[in-house]
């Protein structure tokens, strides 16, 4: 058996006592309602910062809405983190992401800008992607609503939206008016077409489970091909040349050696890569932190690594 957390163990206990049926018997809307409600019960409270502002960004296929998070109303110049939220591309919102991304602009004294991009399957691949490009590009524009000017970027994502960081770094890094300092890639789906490892080890019992991957996929993804760079960034030809980058993985995740295969494909590549897993710890433990405690000192961790490098790039 697997090392597991004792906190851990009883959030999954707690879990898994819960009446109702597993996310893939049911439809879209029923499964974000049901996010949202588990995580006003097992996420930590939200910290305070100077502002919070809702934003409309100009997106392809109409506004994009996203969510401006400032620990500081300085005007000079300074990079933001731009976040694309979990829930594999199906469900989640910038409101079940706010007290994650209020933490990391208060603890790292950096303005966030959250997307709220467009879900499937009501807007199947590569919708998603699409709208997360046209956001950060806007960002870096060094719009007027980001109350400073954007000195650099730094995508970031958990899960699917660790994914979309992935592909916006090896889409736009290089190609914005202001340099891509970092990538933070949090648990993130890099191989859609993983059938192996830690997708049969922890395949079921540890929350996200191999049954609810291939219900995110089937909604996403549909008939595409699941080997486009933009589904599967591991599968892009080389890495070499991407931003610093740091990847943090769970052990008790299905998608655990996707995220390790990333970090060593980056490493390979001769990109500046720190990784970090946490032992005994499940996917989707940033945005647990209440229900889970010792998941507070896992991020808390990963943002003295991403400070680092951001400050390394600076």
């Amino acid at each position: 058996m697997p090392y597991v957390r004792a906190d851990v163990q009883n959030l999954l206990a707690m879990l898994a006592a819960q009446p109702g049926p597993k996310m893939e018997d049911g439809d879209a809307p029923t499964a974000r309602a049901a996010m949202t409600m588990m995580m006003q019960l097992v996420e930590a409270p939200r910290p305070d910062i100077a502002e919070t502002k809702d934003l409309a960004i100009p997106g392809p296929a109409g506004t994009i809405p996203a969510r401006l998070y400032r620990n500081s109303l300085a005007t000079d110049p300074a990079p933001v983190l731009v976040f694309y939220h979990g829930g594999g591309w199906v469900i989640g919102d910038v409101n079940v992401y706010d007290s994650l991304c209020a933490e990391v602009c208060r603890t790292l004294n950096m303005t966030v800008v959250s997307v709220d991009y467009r879900l499937a399957p009501e807007h199947p691949f590569p919708a998603a992607t699409e709208d997360c490009l046209a956001a950060t590009a806007w960002v870096a524009g060094s719009p007027a609503e980001i109350g400073h000017p954007v000195s650099g970027l730094v995508p970031a994502g958990d899960s699917a939206g660790g994914n979309l960081a992935a592909v916006i770094s090896q889409e736009q890094h290089g190609k914005l008016p202001v340099p891509i300092l970092a990538q933070w890639l949090i648990y993130p789906a890099t191989d859609m077409t993983a059938t192996t490892g830690s997708m049969i080890d922890f395949a079921d019992g540890y929350l996200l489970t191999a049954g609810t991957m291939e219900w995110f996929t089937r909604h996403y993804m549909g008939d595409q091909d699941l080997t486009h760079r933009w589904a599967s960034p591991l599968l892009t030809e080389s890495l070499a040349g991407q931003p610093p980058t740091l990847v943090y993985t769970c052990s008790l995740d299905p998608l655990r050696d996707q995220g390790r295969a990333y970090a060593a494909k980056l490493t390979a590549a001769g990109v500046r890569t720190i990784f970090r897993e946490a032992e005994g710890q499940i996917h989707g433990s940033v945005t647990l932190r209440g229900g889970i405690p010792s998941a507070q000192d896992d991020l808390h961790k990963n943002l003295r690594a991403l400070k680092l490098l951001i400050d390394e790039a600076a």
